[in-house]
C-alpha cells in the first residue's frame, strides 16, 4: 500500500560518511515526498553517489540517521535490504542479465511458481507482456534482454522497480545513451510512477531533463548540501551556480548569451583545429581552434564532454566524424600515436590511474615516452636521459630527494608534475591538460598556473580543461564552453568573466545540423 501523495516517504537528518579520514557527506539532510521527482546534483565528488549508495544499502552512514515510511533506522545494511523495503536503484548500466529473457529479468528472484515449486512460464511470460504494456512496450518477453536497446532495456529496469512495489525509485543518468524518442517513453514512465505515489530520485547532470521531469531539486557540492528546493522559479543560471559555487551578479546591460554554434577559427592560422567532432550520445559537432602561444579554456559541467573532447583530439576515444589538423595538416592515422607524432600531447585527468606508472621512479616516468627519441639504434643512452630528466625536474620545480625516488611517494602536485614533464620532454605543440590542479594544495595549484602561462609565453598552444571557473578567468585567452556534448558559448578577452562562463554553462545547446 503506497503513502499519500506529499507526506514524507524518506529522509535523512545530519548524515555523515567519511572514506579513509576523507569527509564525503557532512551533515547532509535530504527529504523526499511520496509522488515527488526529487533532481540530485552536482559536480564531480560532490557527494551525489555517496548519498545514493548509502539510501540504497551499499553504504552505512558513519552518523546521522534515516526515516523510511516513518520508521527510524540507522541505514540499510545490504542492497538486498534496501530493496525488500521498498527501494529500488536503477544504474547508468544496466545491471539486469542481457542472455536471460525479457521476462526473467522483470521478475528474477520473484518468479511465479507452479503448485509444484517450478517457475509458471506461462503465467510469467502473460504476466511480463501486459506490465511492459502498460509502460507503452510492445515486445517479445521471450527474447533475451541482451537483444534489446538501450532504451527498452532501461524500460525494463523501471518496469521491474514497479512491479515490485518500490516505493522510491533511484535513477542514476537514466538517460545517458538513449535516443530522444527513448527518452520520452522514459519520461513518460515516470509520470506513471509519480501518478502512483511512488517517489523518484533522479541524478543527472542535463538540466533540461531535470527542469522537465523534477519537481524539486537538491544540489552538493563538497559533500555539503547548498540548496534543496522547488525547481519551477529557480533560474538555470542560479542552479549552475550553486553546483561550482560561485555567485552571479550579471550587470543590468549585459544579458545571458545565446546558444552559440561551434567557435570560429582565428582569422591567423591555428596550430590546431579540431571541427565537427561528433560521437552518439557524447559529442556534438564541437569544433575549436588553438593559436600557437594561446591558453584555451574548456569549461562546462560534469558531463558537459569537456574530457571527451580532449580524447578525442589525442586520438584516445574513436569518433563518428569530425577532423584534427595540426600545423595546418590532418591527421592520417588518427590515433594516440598519431596524435603523440604530430605534437599533441594530453595530461588526463586521473592521473593515478591514467598518468602515472606508480612503481617507476620519477627518472623513468618522465622519461616513459620519449624513449624512442632518447635512442639509438634501439639502445636507451642512460647519460641523455639522465640529462633531459635532469633538465624538466628543475625547469618545473619538482620537489623530490633523487630522480630515483618512486613517484608514488611524491605528493600530488609533484606527480602532476611529472607527468608533465614526460610530455615536455617530446617536444610538442599541443598540450591538452585535463583539470592539471586538481587534488593539489595551493602552493602546488598557483605554481602550475604559472606553469601554463610560462609554457604559453614560450609558444606552446594549451587547451586547458577546468571545473574551476576562477581558473578558467585568470589563465585564458578564450574560452569555450560545453553543454550536453555541444558548445552553448565562447567568451573572448574582457568577455571570459565568471558570470559569462556560468550563463553559458545554463544555456540549452542548439540542435546539431
Amino acid at each position: 500500500m503506497l503513502v499519500t501523495t506529499g507526506s514524507t516517504v524518506l529522509q535523512a537528518a545530519g548524515i555523515l560518511k567519511s572514506f579513509q579520514g576523507v569527509r564525503a557527506l557532512d551533515h547532509v539532510s535530504f527529504t523526499l515526498a511520496a509522488g515527488e521527482v526529487h533532481a540530485l546534483v552536482g559536480g564531480n565528488g560532490a557527494g551525489k553517489s555517496t548519498l545514493v549508495k548509502l539510501l540504497s544499502g551499499v553504504h552505512q552512514p558513519d552518523g546521522g540517521e534515516l526515516r523510511y515510511l516513518g520508521e527510524r533506522r540507522r541505514g540499510f545494511a545490504s542492497p538486498g535490504e534496501a530493496r525488500r523495503a521498498g527501494i529500488a536503484t536503477i544504474h547508468q548500466e544496466s545491471n539486469l542479465v542481457p542472455l536471460m529473457s525479457v521476462a526473467r529479468n522483470l521478475f528474477l528472484g520473484r518468479e511465479p511458481r507452479t503448485r509444484f515449486g517450478l517457475i509458471d512460464f506461462a503465467r510469467m511470460h502473460a504476466r511480463a507482456a501486459e506490465i511492459l504494456a502498460a509502460y507503452g512496450m510492445e515486445v517479445d518477453v521471450r527474447r533475451p534482454l541482451g537483444s534489446l536497446g538501450a532504451g527498452a532495456q532501461q524500460m525494463v529496469a523501471l518496469a521491474r522497480a514497479a512491479s515490485a512495489d518500490a516505493r522510491v525509485v533511484i535513477m542514476d543518468e537514466p538517460t545517458s545513451s538513449l535516443e530522444p524518442a527513448e527518452m520520452d517513453v522514459l519520461f513518460g514512465a515516470i509520470d506513471r510512477l509519480r501518478g502512483e505515489g511512488r517517489s523518484v530520485i533522479y541524478v543527472s547532470h542535463r538540466l533540461e531533463e531535470i527542469y522537465r521531469i523534477c519537481d524539486r531539486v537538491t544540489v552538493l557540492r563538497d559533500g555539503k548540501v547548498v540548496h534543496t528546493g522547488p525547481l519551477p522559479g529557480l533560474d538555470r543560471v542560479r542552479l549552475v551556480s550553486l553546483m561550482v559555487g560561485r555567485p552571479y551578479h550579471p550587470r543590468a546591460d549585459e544579458p545571458a548569451p545565446e546558444p552559440a554554434g561551434p567557435a570560429d577559427v582565428p582569422a591567423d592560422l591555428p596550430i590546431l583545429e579540431a571541427t565537427g567532432l561528433t560521437r552518439r550520445h557524447v559529442l556534438s559537432g564541437v569544433s575549436i581552434a588553438i593559436r600557437q602561444g594561446e591558453v584555451l579554456g574548456l569549461g562546462g559541467l560534469l558531463g558537459a564532454g569537456r574530457s571527451e573532447t580532449a580524447r578525442a583530439i589525442a586520438g584516445a576515444m574513436p569518433v563518428d566524424a569530425g577532423q584534427v589538423i595540426v600545423a595546418g595538416a590532418p591527421l592520417r592515422k588518427w590515433s594516440i600515436k598519431g596524435a603523440i607524432r604530430a605534437g599533441v600531447g594530453l595530461v588526463p585527468e586521473n592521473r593515478t590511474t591514467e598518468g602515472i606508472v606508480p612503481g617507476l621512479s620519477i627518472r623513468d616516468n618522465i622519461a616513459l615516452a620519449a624513449l624512442p627519441r632518447l635512442s639509438r639504434a634501439g639502445i636507451v643512452s642512460d647519460a641523455r636521459v639522465d640529462r633531459v630528466v635532469a633538465t624538466f625536474m628543475r625547469r618545473l620545480g619538482i620537489k623530490a630527494v633523487s630522480p630515483r625516488q618512486p613517484v608514488a611517494e611524491l605528493s600530488g602536485g609533484n606527480q602532476q608534475k611529472v607527468l608533465l614533464a614526460r610530455w615536455l620532454a617530446m617536444n610538442p605543440k599541443i598540450l591538452l591538460l585535463d583539470e592539471p590542479t586538481r587534488g593539489v594544495d595551493v602552493a602546488a595549484k598557483g605554481e602550475m598556473q604559472s606553469l601554463i602561462d610560462d609554457l604559453a609565453v614560450d609558444g606552446l598552444a594549451v587547451l586547458l580543461i577546468s571545473s574551476d571557473i576562477s581558473e578558467l578567468v585568470e589563465n585564458c585567452d578564450r574560452v569555450v564552453v560545453l553543454h550536453d556534448g555541444a558548445i552553448t558559448g565562447e567568451l573572448v578577452g574582457p568577455e571570459v568573466t565568471e558570470e559569462g562562463i556560468m550563463a553559458a554553462m545554463a544555456a540549452t545547446p542548439q540542435p546539431a545540423p
